[in-house]
């Protein structure tokens, strides 16, 4: 496998997981299966029945749990820690024929590239459950899965491709980021009466 396969496979996988974890894993063993693309290193244990099946279910919970505003953010905030490990977990498993100190840096690399896409996400989710009607987080939901289906195919096809758009989408998180939670920060102000250019007086 070359190297830029390799990397394709490495950091679009760490970005899906963040977005999707079980998506992606169960997407990247069957796709492996169909023999649509070749998994590297240990990565190839996505590839088993019993683990395909597993992140078929979890994924499955997620799609109706994902649909629902509120919801969703409660599932996203649990797995705040678990998506992070897996995309940390993919990439350690992707370099398992390269030396231990590759092994450590791709680990962490993975790790937070999949915390940066979990927390874009996780920010818009619960910036559009602010809103009353239900459409648009029905919508988001299924364009995050289309967004993970995508990238699974890009790293099989035009994994070249896929690198850059990772790099246009790690830019844009440090854009959005800051303004999600200053987004936050003025709901929360509001919530506990503090509402900007407003000047409580109190009598002493």
């Amino acid at each position: 496998m070359s190297l830029l396969n390799l990397t394709g496979i490495i950091l679009g996988s760490a970005w899906a997981s963040g977005v999707n974890l079980y998506l992606t894993a169960a997407g990247l063993g069957l796709a492996h299966r169909l023999g649509w693309l070749v998994l590297p290193g240990d990565l190839q244990i996505l590839a088993n029945p019993l683990v395909i099946t597993a992140a078929i279910i979890l994924y499955v919970i997620e799609f109706v749990a994902d649909k629902i505003p509120y919801v969703d953010s409660a599932w996203d905030a649990v797995h705040t820690a678990i998506r992070p490990v897996g995309g940390a977990l993919l990439a350690y498993w992707a370099t398992s024929e390269a030396a231990p100190v590759i092994q450590a840096v791709t680990a962490l690399a993975g790790g937070t590239l999949a915390f940066d896409s979990h927390m874009t996400k996780a920010g818009a989710r619960a910036a559009i459950n602010t809103s009353p009607e239900p459409v648009t987080n029905s919508v988001a939901s299924l364009s995050e899965d289309a967004l993970v289906v995508g990238s699974l195919w890009l790293m099989a096809k035009h994994p070249w491709v896929m690198l850059i758009l990772v790099a246009v989408f790690i830019s844009f998180s440090i854009w959005l980021l800051p303004k999600i939670f200053h987004f936050f920060g003025r709901i929360f102000r509001f919530l506990l009466g503090q509402r900007p250019g407003v000047v409580q007086h109190h009598e002493v």
